[in-house]
């Protein structure tokens, strides 16, 4: 096996996250039913690669990287370090076999949780972000195609009104400025898609109220608390798990976990940290939950629960979202070819009345 094999299996492996969830979920079960976890690698890699037939199948090559850096002496969340995603490291143990079955189990589950809400955010964006292009698209062809004939048979003497003359002026400002338009339009996507991981500070807190920042927030605070729950319910303290997640997280959620873990070192406990940052992260019911959950008995439970709620709710605001923003679109499109008819007949007429 060369390097390229090997660079190759890390990225199919890192990428394709339904099959890593089945294997580890095979994993977890032999785990239950007493096989040692080298065994219950090994089982698998027999099955990845055909029988030994198929030695390079990528999921084959990582079962066997993985067993080489276990041979080595390295706790499984090292083995698996860059075979895997960070936030999938940071769930592992390097315990016992009944702590890593536990972890084990969370993955599945928090990335289970965390594709629904990305599957949701990406329905909320992805079919309103086609109408937007739509309607810009059938904007720039009308004032291109559509209205220069109409106006060359024309001539100069008709004085457009109405509809017809919103029609000329489109067309005028596409022929003179449509390449500027269309730049302005992806540069404004760009910055608007580069700034949901990035940017920070009060006036994005403001902007986290309005779409798409409120999608984004929505979908990066369900995988933060879900992870979150994941480490605490595997024994992990509360400070600890926040400073992992904020080392590995983007700027937009290390900066608020950042000034979360400065409230915790000064003794708040989770939900009055979050509340004092002023964030609204992720939003003022959970806040309060874990302000009341923070300091009773069994809180590893009862954030897990809160979890597995908010998730599930998020789930619900999404597709509500996605259904909003549809329906806008929708009627967006409709008025513009509404308007782009209208136009048209408009454009006919005053020719007419002019010829005749």
């Amino acid at each position: 096996m060369n390097k390229l094999e090997l660079l190759y299996a890390k990225m199919v492996f890192k990428s394709d996250t339904d099959k890593r969830m089945s294997v580890s979920r095979k994993v977890a079960s032999l785990l239950r039913n007493n096989f040692t976890l080298m065994d219950a690698l090994n089982r698998i890699e027999m099955i990845e690669s055909k029988g030994g037939r198929k030695p390079n199948e990528p999921f084959a090559i990582a079962m066997r990287e993985i067993q080489k850096n276990l041979e080595q002496g390295m706790p499984f969340s090292e083995a698996t370090r860059g075979w895997v995603p960070n936030e999938e490291t940071l769930l592992l143990t390097s315990g016992n076999v009944s702590s890593l079955l536990i972890s084990l189990e969370n993955i599945t589950r928090v990335v289970g949780g965390i594709n629904r809400i990305k599957r949701a955010m990406w329905s909320a964006i992805a079919y309103p972000l086609f109408l937007f292009v739509l309607t810009v698209v059938i904007i720039v062809m009308v004032g291109l195609y559509l209205v220069p004939p109409l106006a060359e048979a024309a001539g100069s003497e008709v004085v457009w009104r109405g509809s017809a003359a919103s029609l000329i002026w489109v067309s005028n400002f596409a022929n003179k400025y449509w390449y500027v338009f269309s730049v302005g339009i992806i540069g404004i996507f760009v910055l608007v898609w580069t700034s949901l991981p990035v940017w920070t500070g009060k006036l994005r807190t403001l902007f986290d109220k309005l779409p798409p920042w409120n999608t984004y927030k929505l979908q990066i605070s369900v995988s933060w608390l879900m992870s979150l729950a994941a480490m605490v319910s595997a024994g992990v303290s509360i400070p600890d798990a926040m400073r992992l997640l904020a080392d590995t997280s983007n700027r937009y959620l290390s900066n608020i976990l950042e000034e979360t873990l400065h409230h915790i070192a000064n003794g708040e406990n989770l939900g009055n940290a979050l509340a004092l940052t002023g964030k609204d992260f992720p939003n003022d019911e959970i806040i309060g939950d874990l302000i009341i959950y923070a300091d009773m008995n069994d809180f590893d439970k009862n954030l897990d629960q809160i979890a597995r709620d908010y998730m599930e709710d998020s789930v619900r605001r999404m597709e509500s979202i996605s259904n909003i923003m549809n329906s806008i679109g929708i009627i967006l499109v409709s008025v513009v070819i509404g308007w782009v008819v209208l136009g048209t007949f408009q454009m006919q007429e005053q020719i007419t009345s002019v010829l005749m």
